[in-house]
């Protein structure tokens, strides 16, 4: 994770080992911070709703505690038949899942915030992905489970791991359903004046001034 030290520029508030990854790709140094923030929606919340407001929660969360650092949050949803899927609690809920998944499209919303509180600045987004599964036998499903790779996910599967294998077709953008849709994100970044193209090096960019 590393500490939170004065020249900190950005803040990841997410221990996902997937939003780290794509981040990484912008080429320039964060450190994570993951929030207090639990991800459990108000009865009777809609989804879109809910994603929102977890995402600006969670970066409020660490925001508070780091003001003149830029905070980058994130929530992930899925979303089947208007219900949303979390990550399972075991085995036989994740069974039930992907039941549910097979041979169907299904939706992926992610929002994220970026915020400072010195300034004030706040800025977000949210994405949808259409998602549609290929059929899945019984045998199938039991075997991915048996994987471990959709223990801890939401919907119970990881479209960048062996996942992509349930996967028929995507609408939309792919990083959205790994966790961070990294073409918007990128722009958030760069309305922010928190980043520049870089004009040497190997990165892609490098910290700007940012905007007050």
């Amino acid at each position: 994770m590393g500490p939170v030290t004065p020249t900190t520029r950005l803040i990841l508030a997410s221990a996902s080992p997937r939003r780290r990854e794509l981040l990484h790709a912008v080429g320039v140094p964060f450190r994570v911070v993951p929030s207090r923030i639990g991800e459990v929606p108000r009865q009777g919340e809609p989804p879109l709703r809910f994603v929102r407001r977890a995402a600006r929660e969670k970066g409020e969360e660490v925001a508070s505690r780091y003001t003149s650092t830029f905070v980058l949050s994130a929530d992930t949803i899925v979303v089947a038949k208007g219900k949303i899927l979390g990550k399972p609690a075991d085995r036989k809920e994740g069974q039930r899942m992907l039941s549910l998944l097979a041979g169907r499209e299904h939706l992926v919303h992610t929002a994220a915030c970026l915020l400072r509180v010195d300034g004030g600045y706040r800025d977000g987004l949210c994405v949808t992905t259409r998602v549609r599964f290929r059929p899945l036998t019984e045998e199938e499903i039991t075997a991915y489970l048996r994987t471990g790779e959709s223990d801890d996910k939401a919907g119970a599967y990881a479209a960048q791991g062996a996942g992509n294998l349930l996967i028929d077709r995507i609408s939309g953008s792919f990083t959205n359903v790994v966790g961070l849709p990294m073409t918007q994100t990128l722009a958030m970044l760069l309305r922010a004046g928190l980043l520049v193209v870089s004009r040497k090096g190997s990165g892609w960019y490098e910290f700007a001034g940012g905007r007050s």
